[in-house]
């Protein structure tokens, strides 16, 4: 009897061992823990709980840039990997003087012609000394936007894996082979 008691307190020190690496790999990166507000919405994302444990595609979009129809391609990735984990989240931005100052227009583009479903937030500078934390942290790690759709990949434990500049297609062989290579 002794022993069968001994054999249940082991698994339950061994479940709560597992449980607690489990909520620890789930935790996000400290430069994501960040609220932001929802594009043309008064719904707040938490970015951490968005994205703890899972890869992350991070972009800065614009609405009337040459690249805008990237949006598209960025829809059509966050369909395929998505129930892989994988997040993408739109950060709108004028720093490049492409963007519309009405953020009903900008959720218009984004959600009726696009048709974009992942993650949009509100409009946020992306360079220069009052960046958001959170492109000052992916700038800082590879480089600052220098225009409008910089892609930023993540790892699951919030490591800026690598930056993909504007040119790169959402659907190029070299961004989808990173994020697989993340999932």
């Amino acid at each position: 009897m002794k022993s069968l008691a001994s054999l249940l307190g082991l698994a339950f020190v061994l479940s709560m061992l597992s449980t607690g690496a489990a909520a620890q790999d789930a935790s996000c990166a400290d430069w994501l823990d960040a609220d932001v507000k929802k594009l043309n919405s008064a719904d707040i994302i938490d970015l951490c709980a968005e994205t703890a444990g899972k890869p992350v595609l991070l972009v800065n979009t614009a609405s009337y840039c040459g690249f805008t129809y990237q949006f598209e391609a960025l829809e059509s990735l966050y369909q395929r990997y998505k129930d892989q984990g994988l997040v993408v989240v739109g950060f709108p931005s004028d720093n490049f003087n492409q963007e519309d100052d009405d953020a009903a227009k900008t959720a218009e583009i984004c959600y009726i012609n696009y048709g974009v479903s992942f993650l949009m937030t509100d409009v946020v500078n992306v360079r220069g000394d009052d960046a958001h934390p959170i492109f000052a942290h992916v700038g800082a790690a590879t480089q600052a936007p220098n225009w409008n759709f910089n892609k930023y990949l993540i790892s699951k434990d919030g490591e800026v894996m690598q930056h993909f500049g504007s040119r790169v297609e959402p659907d190029a062989e070299e961004l989808v082979a990173a994020i697989e290579g993340v999932l």
